[in-house]
């Protein structure tokens, strides 16, 4: 239900006024495990959440602690059960990040370490450290919005994000959340490697995590078997980069 995750009011014996009940949503990062499973008017609940940064409940406007992330995970295979998002929830992530299946080496050293001298509720979370507080996360977003970004860098950003709105084979594409959400990828990018300034190179890095949860593909495409993966990277292509 909607008031598991954002809270409710309940009435207080003592003092006989309703008293403001959070829900989990009141955290720093929260994790949507399976998000496809929630019902629609919980997905719903979301959009002023992670649009708004606060909730409301039974009239009163709570604000979230900052910082304030949402991760949400959803298995594409399964569908008994599941109820597809919105596009305009899915609008209000920053990225979708497609993950495979492991390599052999890598799905080794899991089994290994899961299974090595434990029970099977047991996980080995022993050498877990925290490595950033909440300070240090919202220091770190401030860093990452000093970065600069030329005024050319922002017109590819844009140019792209239009030109999936009349490419053949997509059928919706990107509204301007997917080039404030280039700009944004980008200059994290650039932070990551060192620089203070963004290149057209780093918007490219991050367009189709960006990019690939806000356009949907035409009928056509879908019967040629093509992906939004695909059609993202032609866009790349077909847009000229600026020489910056």
């Amino acid at each position: 239900m909607t008031s598991d995750i954002t809270g409710h009011s309940v009435l207080d014996p003592a003092s006989r006024e309703l008293r403001i009940v959070r829900g989990p949503i009141f955290t720093h990062l929260l994790l949507a495990d399976e998000i496809n499973r929630a019902p629609a008017k919980t997905q719903s609940a979301l959009l002023e959440v992670m649009q708004e940064y606060q909730v409301t409940i039974e009239g009163q406007t709570i604000p979230l602690p900052k910082p304030f992330m949402v991760l949400a995970t959803q298995n594409p295979v399964e569908t008994e059960g599941t109820y597809p998002l919105p596009e305009a929830q899915l609008d209000r992530f920053l990225f979708k990040v497609q993950i495979g299946y492991p390599s052999a080496e890598e799905e080794i050293a899991v089994v290994v370490r899961v299974t090595a001298g434990q029970a099977g509720d047991d996980l080995p979370l022993a050498d877990v450290k925290p490595c950033l507080d909440g300070a240090a996360v919202f220091a770190l977003q401030q860093l990452t919005a000093r970065v600069r970004v030329d005024e050319h860098v922002v017109d590819y950003a844009v140019r792209i994000v239009r030109a999936t709105r009349d490419y053949a084979g997509v059928a919706i594409g990107s509204g301007s959340r997917g080039a404030l959400a280039l700009v944004r990828g980008a200059r994290a990018v650039a932070l990551l490697d060192g620089r203070g300034f963004v290149t057209p190179d780093d918007v490219k890095r991050i367009a189709l995590p960006a990019l690939r949860h806000r356009i949907a593909l035409s009928p056509d495409a879908l019967l040629e078997g093509r992906t939004t993966n695909d059609l993202l990277t032609e866009i790349l292509g077909a847009v000229p980069a600026p020489r910056a």
